[in-house]
């Protein structure tokens, strides 16, 4: 695969994560992820978040491919009330660089804002993304995805009840 082709596939696989996330097509969403996946946001005020260790700092997120599952069902759900109903989202990414690959891996990095709108305000989410995929058969899976906030704090925005 070229340089070109696989910046492109990347892109490509970026892009539709940001749709799945923006039309609420959550459970389509968790198949992206490989078996032994790992969808992380780290902490705010670290000086290298991209390298941070989960087993040894305190994230925000730090959810392995079953609790990815649950996340999902739990959002999904009526019940899920800072969820429901679903907030309207915009997850942009930019700025798409694939920083290093061989046979079964890719690393690439990206930056997002993700806007959501609900009960008439809108925040906003800022950042940027490390992935580490691999490819299978069905195309890239994300074996782990890794969002750095570019945030002091999350006030006003509150929780991260969405997925970013």
């Amino acid at each position: 695969m070229t340089d070109l082709h696989l910046r492109a596939t990347v892109e490509d696989f970026l892009y539709r994560e940001a749709e799945l996330l923006d039309r609420w097509r959550l459970p389509e969403w968790a198949q992206l992820f490989a078996d032994d996946g790992r969808y992380l946001i780290a902490p705010l005020g670290l000086d290298d978040p991209e390298h941070a260790d989960p087993e040894f700092v305190l994230f925000l997120v730090a959810d392995d491919r079953t609790r990815i599952g649950q996340r999902v069902a739990r959002l999904m759900k009526k019940g899920a009330h800072a969820e429901y109903p679903h907030s309207r989202t915009r997850h942009t990414v930019s700025n798409v660089i694939v920083e290093t690959t061989d046979e079964a891996r890719v690393w690439a990095a990206a930056n997002f804002i993700t806007f959501r709108a609900r009960n008439r305000e809108i925040v906003s989410y800022m950042g940027r993304t490390y992935y580490d995929l691999t490819r299978s058969a069905e195309g890239l899976r994300i074996r782990e995805k890794r969002v750095c906030l570019d945030m002091e704090i999350l006030a006003p925005q509150g929780g991260l009840a969405i997925i970013l």
